[in-house]
């Protein structure tokens, strides 16, 4: 039966050797021998193991490559990001204010500066020693009056002196003109010479010139000797004295004897901006207060201006001369000027620290979408904490409220607005959060 069941499996199996050791293994006696089917699957095993390992490499490859893509994206992500958020820390923090409108009014007020009309310090022309003064501060006088005595005894001496040579050249002078007329009257006879005659003509000329020289230097000894007595060179009032008995005075100005104002008359000095010098008009009547007069209203004439704007402040230079014959106002003060003007227009209300102060000139810095925009303006009346801005601005303009000194065109900003609880909100444009870029933009 068992070699019935091994020419069977041959025949069906065409091409196969039926030697054994090809494809076959003889059993041992009285065993059946091994099914050939265990031997024909090995081929089809090892190329379905080939091609799965060449899908897993292929998934690894694809997912070797997807991770490296992802890393790349998430590297390139983080240096956007890390950019996008230094460049928003790095943005100055600021406070927007909305500028309030201004009242519109007729006048304006500017500080004014009380001068005396007429303001001199007194010096000595004569050096000596002060003897005595008549004045002592505070003392009204008249022209003319006298303030000091000074002693000047070697002046006195030259003096004498020079008279003496005065009368010296005189008769030396004297003397030459008559020689000179002798000889004038003897050389028509021919008696002498008329070479001599031309001697003592010469001689008589110049003796009469000394004589002019020694006058001239016994005049100017007199008027320095009459600087020995100080005299008051206008009506006026003593402010300050700077001498006393005994000292020594030096001639010209080393010392200030005495300093004298004129206060019936003040002079009092305005700087007004450029945008109201078309309603400055010399003579009319000015408004003048002070805060020693409460409720009290002084009247002065506006009389001359400086003709010119003040590069340095863009302003112009106002005379107004005030009646002081009462003696109620004092030099030196500080007086409230109110000038009458035609209205420039809309005007509005900032605070001081809203000012930049740029060589170019006075700058507030505007907020558009994030960005600093530095404005040219021009100020009107000035309070102290709040001024008037007459050009520049607009009523729905945004203006930083204290910008760094640092700001500069065009430069981005973080934006800053009180929230509740006295705390601040960052709302600044930041990536992915358009309600904080709208917030930036007003």
């Amino acid at each position: 039966m068992a070699n019935e069941s091994d020419q069977h499996s041959f025949r069906q199996q065409p091409g196969r050797s039926q030697q054994p050791g090809h494809g076959q293994q003889r059993g041992a006696p009285g065993q059946a021998p091994r099914p050939e089917n265990d031997h024909q699957s090995a081929p089809e095993t090892s190329a379905a193991s080939g091609k799965g390992a060449v899908v897993g490499v292929a998934i690894v490859l694809v997912a070797i490559v997807i991770l490296a893509a992802y890393g790349i994206w998430k590297r390139h992500h983080n240096d956007d990001v890390l950019a996008d958020t230094t460049q928003r820390l790095a943005a100055p923090s600021v406070i927007l204010i909305a500028p309030q409108p201004g009242t519109p009014v007729d006048t304006f007020v500017l500080p004014g500066n009380v001068t005396a009309y007429t303001d001199a310090p007194i010096y000595a022309r004569t050096q000596g020693y002060l003897t005595k003064w008549y004045y002592d501060i505070g003392a009204r006088v008249k022209k003319g009056a006298l303030l000091a005595q000074i002693a000047a005894p070697e002046l006195d001496q030259q003096l004498a002196q020079a008279e003496a040579d005065l009368a010296t050249a005189t008769s030396n002078a004297t003397n030459a003109r008559q020689q000179a007329e002798r000889y004038s009257d003897l050389v028509k006879t021919d008696a002498v010479s008329q070479q001599d005659t031309d001697t003592f003509v010469n001689q008589a000329a110049s003796t009469s010139a000394a004589v002019r020289s020694a006058q001239a230097n016994v005049q100017r000894l007199k008027e320095l000797q009459g600087f020995e007595k100080v005299y008051a060179p206008f009506d006026g009032v003593i402010t300050a004295r700077g001498t006393d008995i005994g000292q020594l005075i030096s001639a010209g100005g080393g010392s200030e004897l005495f300093h004298m104002q004129a206060v019936e008359t003040l002079r009092v000095y305005a700087n007004v901006p450029q945008v109201y010098t078309q309603s400055i008009v010399r003579g009319e009547k000015i408004d003048l207060t002070f805060p020693e007069h409460p409720g009290r209203t002084f009247q002065g004439k506006l009389v001359r201006t400086a003709d010119a704007i003040d590069p340095t402040n863009r302003t112009l230079l106002v005379e107004i001369n005030v009646d002081n014959r009462k003696g109620e106002l004092l030099p030196g003060a500080l007086a409230q000027v109110h000038f009458k003007t035609r209205q420039a227009g809309q005007t509005f209300i900032i605070p001081v620290s809203a000012l930049m102060f740029r060589h170019e000139g006075l700058r507030v810095a505007k907020v558009a979408d994030g960005v600093a925009h530095l404005e040219p303006i021009i100020i009107g009346q000035d309070n102290g904490a709040t001024v008037e801005v007459v050009s520049g601005l607009n009523a729905n303009d945004r203006i930083i409220q204290d910008p760094p000194d640092s700001l500069i065109e065009g430069e981005k900003v973080s934006v800053q607005t009180p929230a509740q609880g006295g705390q601040e909100q960052n709302v600044a444009p930041s990536p992915g959060n358009p309600a904080s870029k709208s917030t930036g933009g007003k």
